[in-house]
């Protein structure tokens, strides 16, 4: 029997240089840099080191992607819970829906390949942030809500190179702290 993916750590500083396996890259944060106290709507992504739960994907537009975590496909009726109020905060759920929520299936591939980070979710605190992905860029690089992108190739490699236990780490500053990061075992 051959050992899955190691679990790794990305390494991500508020400058946007990401440190995983492979070697470094470039992310595209929130457009209000990062942020220790994230609050829903800042447009900060949140500072922490969160875990990767599971990737989500657009089957109509890629194939399944080839990691170590938990895989499913999008359905056209996916969302986002981002209602403070709403008892299902922070949680996927089923459009339509009258609660403030995100569109997971979008036209502009933003979401076709989407990574779900642990944060704020165990337990769920309204108004924390929600709907905190690594998700594809956007073509002209500009920023996210609060999420952590990436070019879809580097995407891919990063969750090729993940299993159980990975984690995302996001730093406020623009040095990850000595010690943080990926180890030699994870390249």
């Amino acid at each position: 029997m051959t050992a899955g993916p190691l679990p790794v750590v990305v390494v991500v500083t508020s400058d946007g240089c990401v440190r995983g396996p492979g070697g470094a890259m470039r992310g595209v944060l929130g457009r209000s840099g990062v942020r220790v106290d994230k609050r829903e709507g800042d447009g900060a992504t949140p500072a922490g080191r969160w875990p990767m739960r599971r990737v989500l994907y657009r089957p109509d537009r890629l194939p399944p992607p080839v990691t170590g975590l938990p895989v499913g496909e999008l359905a056209s009726d996916d969302g986002w819970c981002d209602d403070p109020a709403d008892l299902r905060y922070n949680r996927p759920i089923r459009l339509p829906c009258a609660a403030g929520h995100e569109r997971l299936w979008r036209d502009d591939g933003l979401y076709d390949l989407v990574v779900v980070l642990g944060h704020n979710d165990d337990p769920v605190i309204p108004g924390r942030g929600s709907a905190i992905f690594m998700h594809v860029a956007r073509p002209d690089g500009g920023p996210t809500e609060g999420c952590v992108a990436f070019a879809l190739p580097d995407l891919l490699a990063l969750v090729r190179a993940c299993g159980p236990g990975s984690t995302l780490e996001i730093h406020a500053g623009t040095v990850a702290p000595v010690g943080s990061g990926p180890g030699p075992e994870q390249g």
